[in-house]
Parts: structure tokens; sequence; C-alpha cells
């Protein structure tokens, strides 16, 4: 699992996940605003759970997940890092959740989505940004490496060239880019993003659901597998570098708020 820049109290939200419906059209929204819908081990499986049941809910046929305040999500929340405490469903549960759903799943990026938050992009099946939204890879910067089969999803979506430059570089990818390159569908006008995903939703959810499903069905079938054979592989190799000199060079910096130094690695 990677980790970020997000280091913040837990909110008190009644919901860290809230739902709106619009007819068969279910609306999604990572709910911790202040610490800029940073997962912890409690937002996981509040997203995983409302997956499930969105998942079995046959009046349900399009999913749309976007974030409450200006984040999309900023990753990892680092407080939780060095936690003992499980999750029922965790990072792993929301990854097999989400490339397991029968229904499209829609994104509506309206800020920052970094790590998981900029990930996550692989495992949907279209993406929209507001136009001020930007969305980053931090896990070289990290002294870590990539996650979510975004090693597998980033270059069948950007090419090779492109998603080795995100996936190394650490750098930030603004909306225009992320269209370009093909991880974004379409970017939106920043207030005009919901009511534009809705449109499309709105569209798909018109159709029968077993055709959706049975369409989505095929497109997922030729990766499927091997998603889950690359994210596999990727969390072992994560999991032994992190605590690693670079890694802890990277945390250090951060909470020193100063830039890393990684001369020697």
């Amino acid at each position: 699992m990677q980790q970020d820049l997000a280091q913040h109290d837990e909110p008190n939200e009644a919901s860290l996940v809230t739902q709106k419906r619009q007819g068969a059209v279910l609306t999604l929204a990572l709910n911790r605003p202040e610490a800029l819908n940073a997962f912890n081990n409690e937002l996981f499986d509040a997203f995983a759970r409302a997956i499930i049941q969105a998942t079995e809910d046959d009046s349900v046929k399009v999913i749309i997940v976007t974030g409450t305040g200006r984040a999309f999500s900023a990753g990892l929340d680092l407080s939780t890092v060095g936690q003992t405490e499980s999750a029922e469903h965790g990072f792993s549960g929301v990854f097999d959740r989400l490339i397991a759903c029968p229904k499209p799943i829609l994104l509506a990026i309206n800020g920052i989505g970094v790590g998981v938050g900029c990930t996550v992009c692989g495992l949907v099946d279209m993406v929209f940004m507001a136009e001020s939204a930007k969305l980053r890879c931090p896990f070289t910067a990290l002294g870590l490496t990539a996650e979510a089969a975004s090693t597998i999803t980033f270059p069948a979506l950007m090419g090779h060239q492109a998603a080795t430059w995100a996936l190394l570089s650490s750098e930030w990818l603004d909306a225009e880019t992320c269209q370009r390159l093909g991880l974004a569908y379409a970017v939106v006008a920043d207030e005009q993003l919901l009511q534009e995903v809705q449109q499309h939703a709105q569209i798909l959810a018109a159709q029968p659901l077993a055709s959706l499903k049975a369409t989505k069905e095929l497109i997922m079938a030729p990766r499927l597998e091997s998603m889950r054979v690359v994210a596999e592989k990727e969390g072992k190799v994560l999991s032994a570098m992190m605590g690693g000199p670079a890694n802890r060079e990277a945390i250090a910096a951060f909470q020193g708020k100063r830039a890393p130094d990684f001369s020697a690695f």
C-alpha cells in the first residue's frame, strides 16, 4: 500500500461515504474533506461496503464516485501508518470490489487525486476530471513502488512511455494532460462536473441492466485475472520496500518539511 502526503485528525462526519440516488444512478462521495478524503481503515471499509451494496441492489445500474470538498482523495492517511488494527475490507477489499463490480463505475475527480486517488482510474470504467483537478503517483518520491495494478492498467490506458513517466517521475498530471494521454475520458468545467457525469450516467442507466453487465463482463474478462496477479506482485514488492532507507528518508523529509535527499540510495 502506498504512503503519501496526507496526515490529519479524524473528522466527525456521520458518514464516511455519502450516497445520493437519481433514478438508477447512485453517487458515492468520499467524505473526509478535512483530511482531503485520505483513506484510513474506516474509509476503506465504508467505501467497500458501499460498493458491495450497490452491486447487490438491482435498482442501481450505474455508480458515480466523487469526493467531498476540494479533493478527490489524497491517498493513504499517513497517520495510519504503523497502526496494527485490522480492517474488514481494507485496501485489497476495495480493489477487489471495484474490479469485480459488474456495473459501470464512473469517477468524477473534483480535485487532487494522489496515490490510490490516482491509481483508481485504472480500476473503473470512465474517468471525468474537473478542469482544476490534477493527479499524482507519488510512489518513487516516497521510496516505494506502484500499486492497485497500475503497472498494467496505466500502460493500457496511456501507452508505455506516458505510463512510465507518470509512475516513475512522481510529477503532477493536470486534467488536460490526463485526457490527452487517455487516463481521463473528459475534462469538464469545475462547476459542471457532477452534472456532466450524471448526464453520461443517465444515458447508461437507460439501457437494460443485463446488457450493461454482460458488456462490461466481456470488456473486463481479458484483463481481470492479470490485474489481480499484478496487484499481488506489486503489493509484495511495495511491502518489502516500505520502511526501507529511501522510504524512511522520504517520511523524515515530509515530517521535517524539507526536500528528501536520495543521493545515497
